[in-house]
């Protein structure tokens, strides 16, 4: 099998086609975007049209695509491989997708007396360059060894996972794994960095101790040169994570830290570090710190300046922002008796925040605040902690209950903007 059709020439697909042309592959290569096929053509590839000229010409076909949509643009979409596919051609997809539109691509593929494979990868940009990937694989098992030396033409490792699906679920497992890896380096480097441990001889003890994992070896010294071109970005890594969190949902299965990391790298996402390798969550964790991780300035021990919304709770500047409090008293089982009251926010904390109203409240009792409609929040559940009555005012600290970090950062910017139209 010599005629092979690649779709997706980004930053995985265009080094995993490179290497199907070194190993003596004929390649036709088909990209959305114009010039991501330049080297490749010069390196002896053929240049299709469109996935359908692909379908029609080529009796093994991968693609590596990015997200959803532009999958079924490429498999469904009227100059789709769909439309083009020719009896007995092998389709291998080696995106990260649902495990049910791999399924679905499988069944659809199959109605054109052809093969379908779900066949993700792992190892990012460095090891789809050297040719070290390591393929999960889903589908028919003697198609998978039909296919295996293309497989081994870009990758060092083909582990078959079982029928349709089956790559795409082992793929979301081990990213899920990878999210959660990333943040507790991170972290762990931020409180180094904060307690003013030397960045490099924190690399080392990670890298020789209990904490060790590829993780370390890919992201840590990026992390601390602040080199955050993509070896695998953010963004994706966030879409991954999202697509994990349908899964589980289907299956059943509680996912405490995979929620908690999927909240991490959505707010890496809306701080603008998406097109940015994941490593860029580390920003975020700077300027929490108020610091940077990596660098000469950690040798001193000395925290430096806070920044942004730090800065402004430090300060305890006034707010005064209107917001609306629901509270619900239980009267008997299965019977709750509630009232809206009319409140104003007037500090944030790192823990909570503290609401002003007339109404006579108690320590431990649950409220649901409501924002106004440019803060574009949802209600956020808090219980009140302090109790403070000035003139005929009441001050209640209250305690924020699982607010995602993401969120927490909207509240702030919110804040931030009043404090902006205030001054």
């Amino acid at each position: 099998m010599q005629t092979v059709g690649f779709i997706g020439l980004g930053t995985m697909g265009g080094p995993m086609a490179e290497n199907l042309l070194r190993k003596g592959y004929q390649v036709t290569v088909y990209n959305r975007t114009p010039g991501k096929s330049d080297e490749l053509l010069a390196s002896g590839a053929n240049a299709a049209q469109s996935p359908l000229e692909v379908a029609r010409t080529c009796e093994l076909i991968f693609t590596m695509i990015s997200n959803d949509q532009a999958i079924d643009e490429v498999y469904y979409g009227s100059e789709g491989i769909l439309n083009g596919l020719q009896p007995d051609t092998i389709v291998v997809d080696s995106s990260t997708i649902s495990p049910a539109l791999a399924r679905r691509l499988a069944a659809d593929i199959a109605e054109k007396h052809a093969d379908f494979l779900d066949a993700p990868v792992t190892g990012s940009k460095p090891a789809a360059i050297d040719g070290t990937l390591v393929f999960m694989v889903g589908g028919d098992k003697e198609i998978v060894r039909r296919v295996e030396p293309a497989f081994l033409s870009m990758g060092r490792e083909v582990i078959y996972m079982g029928s349709s699906g089956s790559g795409a679920t082992a793929k979301l497992a081990h990213n899920t794994i990878v999210g959660i890896n990333a943040a507790g380096l991170i972290e762990g480097m931020a409180i180094a960095a904060k307690g003013g441990i030397n960045g490099d001889s924190f690399l080392r003890l990670v890298q020789s101790g209990g904490a060790a994992s590829k993780q370390a070896d890919l992201k840590g010294r990026k992390i601390l040169e602040h080199d955050f071109s993509v070896q695998f970005s953010l963004a994706l890594m966030l879409k991954d994570l999202k697509l994990s969190s349908v899964l589980t949902d289907t299956l059943g299965v509680s996912t405490p830290m995979l929620e908690a990391s999927k909240s991490l790298f959505q707010l890496g996402q809306s701080a603008g570090h998406g097109e940015l390798d994941l490593a860029a969550l580390a920003y975020c964790y700077e300027e929490w710190i108020g610091r940077r991780i990596g660098g000469e300035e950690q040798d001193s021990g000395e925290s430096q300046p806070p920044q942004g919304g730090e800065r402004r709770r430090k300060a305890r500047l006034s707010l005064d922002i209107p917001l609306m409090m629901s509270v619900y008293q239980w009267e008997q089982e299965g019977a709750f008796s509630g009232q809206s009251i009319v409140g104003s926010l007037r500090d944030l904390s790192e823990g909570g925040l503290q609401v002003a109203t007339t109404y006579p409240l108690e320590m431990d009792m649950f409220v649901v605040i409501h924002f106004q409609n440019d803060a574009n929040l949802p209600p956020i559940t808090a219980r009140i902690i302090r109790i403070e009555q000035h003139d005929d005012l009441f001050y209640y600290g209250c305690m924020l209950s699982g607010i995602p970090l993401y969120q927490r950062q909207q509240l702030e910017q919110y804040i931030d903007r009043k404090l902006a139209e205030k001054n």
